[in-house]
């Protein structure tokens, strides 16, 4: 079968076949259906400098505990993230300003600093040994303002757990900040008219846009970083300052529709990401592990054959989308890829669903860039998702698709997670996995019955055994 195509082509698609409006803004300039693969990756998305910021050392640390209720008090946010060295400046080789610094300078963001222009580069004389991967980890302290007006366990704190658990990793880790996607990258996926109450509500102090999703008066900036920080990784990867990326970033996204938050999400950071790549001609494959299905990443591409949407969750489950049978519409048939597993499935489940349909139909696809809605929700400790996944078993997950990409032009964006020992430890455990595992997932002797469902059903679009 010819790399990126599906197997059975489907019938033209008919006027309402696509997202109405979304699915023009997604898919920009009619492109080449023949399967041919876009190799120009010396695109930029965005053009303007942004900051890289590189240091490891010990930082104060969040209580990694169990919450013992469902809504955990917010406590202050701990606001060291990343240092602000003042660099001297070489000539840069990029659009990127590139400075060189030496071990560690202990200055920190404060609560209202904002980081400075330009970039700051790792040294060049590495005193560990990373084995030549290098992972940039994207966060922004806007993240930390993002605070629910009640008792919420989506909080400041799991941003400050994913940073040290990517800090932990035996990668390489080329810290860089943030940068707010353009109000154009925004209407790539959502309504004018959306944003607009999205920042009017944020100016006007916030409120509740229904029983569990918010905005504050820091929201809508905390937003924009957080829906900016997938293509500042896309552009670190891109300048060659790394391999891939991990966004340590908030509020999530992967729930947020055209003109719809809900689910802890306003704005939807991968589909800002997939939808720019796109426009750019690529070819863009999301993998959700969340425990929730990523309604609105899928809806949003529904109908597009650029955008390959492979999500393994818990069902029957909030938000309540993601059957097997929903597979996509019009030109983008087969491109939804749903494979729900029911409440308390662990490893074996996951890695039956990645060895038997995720990794055959990533690789038939044949992505240019895999982006991963990097949810830590399914983990058996956390208090929301009901799943039962252990750390390995996202090195795992990780490491079959560090493999599949060639560790390369991939970038995960943190979604759910509400145990932050968990988180951290698990985010650790992607890293490592994604830039040094060797192992390819191996499928179990005996098939879960709901993989076998999906398989199924997606055999009609891709060849699975």
């Amino acid at each position: 079968m010819p790399e990126g195509r599906i197997r059975r082509n489907p019938p033209p698609p008919k006027d309402d076949d696509l997202t109405p409006g979304v699915g023009e803004r997604i898919r920009g300039e009619p492109r080449d259906r023949s399967g041919a693969r876009n190799t120009n990756r010396g695109m930029r998305i965005h053009h303007e400098p942004i900051e890289v910021l590189h240091r490891r050392q010990d930082h104060s640390t969040a209580e990694h505990l169990l919450a013992p209720t469902l809504f955990e008090t917010v406590s202050a946010p701990a606001r060291s993230l990343v240092g602000v060295p003042v660099l001297e400046s070489p000539p840069p080789t990029s659009h990127l300003r590139v400075f060189r610094w030496g071990s560690s300078v202990p200055c920190a963001w404060g609560h209202s600093a904002e980081p400075a222009d330009g970039a700051v580069w790792r040294d060049s004389a590495s005193k560990c040994d990373h084995g030549g991967m290098r992972s940039a980890l994207v966060t922004h302290p806007s993240s930390l303002d993002h605070v629910a007006p009640w008792d919420h366990p989506e909080r400041p704190e799991r941003v400050t757990a994913a940073v040290e658990g990517a800090r932990d990793s035996d990668a390489e880790i080329i810290e860089v900040a943030a940068r707010k996607a353009t109000r154009s990258e925004l209407l790539a996926v959502h309504t004018e008219r959306y944003l607009e109450r999205l920042q009017e509500l944020s100016t006007e102090g916030g409120g509740a846009l229904d029983s569990d999703t918010y905005v504050s008066a820091a929201s809508w900036k905390a937003a924009q970083f957080a829906a900016g920080a997938g293509l500042t990784a896309v552009e670190a990867i891109d300048a060659g300052h790394a391999d891939f990326g991990f966004a340590a970033v908030r509020p999530p996204g992967h729930h947020a529709e055209a003109a719809r938050a809900m689910g802890f999400c306003l704005l939807n950071n991968v589909a800002v990401t997939a939808a720019a790549l796109v426009r750019r001609g690529a070819r863009v494959a999301v993998v959700d592990w969340d425990a929730h299905h990523g309604n609105g990443t899928q809806d949003l591409f529904i109908g597009s054959p650029d955008v390959l949407y492979l999500s393994t969750h818990h069902a029957p489950f909030y938000p309540g989308t993601g059957r097997v049978e929903e597979v996509g519409g019009g030109l983008g048939t087969g491109t939804s890829v749903n494979i729900p597993l029911p409440g308390g499935s662990g490893g074996r489940s996951y890695r039956d669903a990645f060895a038997r349909v995720v990794l055959p139909i990533l690789g038939q696809y044949g992505p240019d860039w895999l982006l991963v809605s990097a949810g830590y929700d399914g983990h058996a400790e956390d208090p929301l998702g009901g799943m039962a996944l252990i750390a390995t078993d996202y090195e795992a997950m990780a490491a079959s698709l560090g493999i599949a990409m060639d560790r390369t032009n991939t970038v995960f964006l943190l979604e759910g997670g509400y145990n932050l020992r968990a988180v951290k430890e698990s985010v650790t455990a992607t890293l490592n996995g994604f830039a040094f595992g060797s192992l390819p997932i191996e499928r179990p002797r005996t098939g879960d019955p709901w993989v076998d469902h999906a398989v199924a059903v997606d055999s009609l679009f891709w060849d699975l055994d």
